[in-house]
């Protein structure tokens, strides 16, 4: 076995290791970086990167088929479901020499394509190699949740890890969770031609804003989804193209693929990390607030933290830990500014408080201001009118924002900014939209809120009264 040893060992990577080892590398430090998978993670392979690629397949078929409210003649479109499959997989390849080996050579990383395991607290056994490293940053990510329902293990199905390379077009895709990735592969696959039903056991899109989740939901079911809350899966039974499940209160759902979106669970199964002194939760490993876990020389970052499971929360964990670990510095992730969005159409975004937790908070003295997205110029345009934007403000400055609508992905970003320097209002205010745009509604927000402050107030319509006299 050869022994090496590094300033800095990252295990993993995707989109929050790979952040590390290009920094820290880049930066001077001594950098090791192990994937004994593919280089690029979940995001890239099995996530983010196909499934909006998926989306966008869709979104072109939807959109021959409802043109005539512009001029055109609708279409029925000609699906090739395995081309579509094909699109998917010329993004990950246009996108993945960014995230591959040769790239971060180039960098000065030296990478090891082997899993880890700890052997104490500061080595770690990759294949043939024994590391020594003065810090050890855990980045393996997340896989998906199967949930021991009687009769899966016997029954054909797909998760988010093989979805993408199904190439037979599924008659009637039944769906066994009403989160983001399912609802998100729901519409991808109502839009391509199939037949779809979602079975969530609680409420579908159940963290999110009631209002803005039941907007989104509404369209799905308007273009065709069957989506069904409330109904615990009790069974699965059958065979490859005849699926049923069944629900806890004796309803069947027969279709013929199924897919399995109901969470996450974090990679940590071998990693042996008892040699090295780290605990862990239900959620994955403990960490304080600087991300290091319970061995001080070791951090966490992303899912494996067991935080919130998004890839731009891993790249943030990633700068957060560069400080601490390359400079010996203090530093603290914070998730009050961590935005997140479901890529459904329309699109729902979220940042800080929803209302509700909001109103549990600061109770009376909260204030919400709204404004509807049938109001913005460019969204009527583009016949594009469902949804709003609602914020949530405490003594002048925002705390939190839901975005429900196109572009909601987008637009939630400047609210991410404004939590995360502490801004008010006023200086949301101030900001120049260009017209006509959707960026607009951020804007007119913020005018919403100072509206009853400046139109219906009485003392401000007397200071003009008492200025518009005197002035010359």
């Amino acid at each position: 076995m050869e022994n090496l040893k590094c300033d800095l060992l990252v295990i993993g990577a995707g989109s929050g290791g790979l952040s590390v080892a290009a920094g820290a590398s880049q930066m001077g430090a001594d950098v090791i970086l192990l994937e004994g998978h593919r280089m690029g993670g979940d995001c890239l392979n099995f996530g983010c990167v196909p499934s909006k690629a998926l989306l966008a397949s869709a979104k072109v078929a939807y959109g021959q088929a409802h043109a005539s409210a512009f001029g055109i003649a609708d279409q029925v479109p000609q699906i090739d479901y395995a081309a579509a499959k094909d699109h998917v997989k010329d993004i990950i390849a246009t996108i993945e020499p960014m995230d591959s080996q040769e790239r971060f050579e180039g960098f000065g990383v030296r990478v090891i394509r082997e899993y880890g395991e700890f052997l104490s607290a500061t080595e770690v056994q990759a294949g043939a190699y024994k590391i020594t490293a003065r810090r050890i940053v855990i980045s393996t990510g997340s896989s998906p949740f199967v949930p021991p329902i009687p009769g899966l293990d016997s029954v054909p199905y797909e998760t988010n890890e093989t979805l993408f390379e199904l190439r037979e077009q599924p008659k009637h895709l039944l769906i066994i969770g009403g989160g983001p990735i399912g609802l998100e592969m729901a519409q991808a696959h109502i839009r391509l031609g199939c037949a779809v039903t979602v079975i969530e056991g609680a409420r579908a899109l159940g963290k999110d804003d009631p209002e803005a989740a039941a907007l989104v939901l509404e369209s799905l079911r308007n273009e065709g989804v069957e989506i069904v809350e409330g109904a615990q899966a009790a069974e699965i039974r059958g065979d490859a193209g005849a699926i049923e499940v069944q629900t806890a209160d004796g309803r069947v759902f027969k279709g013929s693929h199924l897919l399995m979106a109901v969470g996450r669970k974090p990679n940590i199964d071998r990693l042996n990390l008892d040699a090295a002194g780290i605990e862990t939760t239900r959620a994955g490993i403990k960490v304080d607030d600087g991300l290091i876990t319970t061995n001080r020389k070791v951090y966490a970052i992303g899912d494996v933290a067991g935080g919130l499971q998004f890839t731009h929360v891993a790249g943030y964990h990633a700068g957060v830990i560069i400080k601490s670990a390359l400079f010996g510095l203090p530093s603290k992730a914070k998730t009050n500014h961590i935005p997140w969005a479901t890529y459904t159409d329309p699109e729902l975004a979220q940042v800080g408080l929803t209302e509700a937790q909001a109103r549990e908070k600061f109770g009376a003295r909260l204030e919400v201001a709204r404004f509807d997205m049938h109001h913005n110029d460019r969204a009527v345009a583009e016949r594009k009118t469902n949804g709003f934007i609602k914020l949530m403000v405490f003594k002048g400055r925002p705390v939190g924002a839901t975005i429900a609508g196109p572009q909601a992905g987008e637009l939630i970003s400047l609210w991410s900014l404004v939590l995360a320097n502490n801004l008010k209002m006023g200086q949301v205010a101030a900001m120049v939209a260009p017209y006509p745009s959707v960026g607009e509604l951020n804007k007119r927000v913020a005018g919403a809120y100072f509206t009853p402050r400046l139109f219906e107030s009485a003392t401000v319509k007397r200071m003009v009264g008492f200025v518009q006299r005197w002035l010359p």
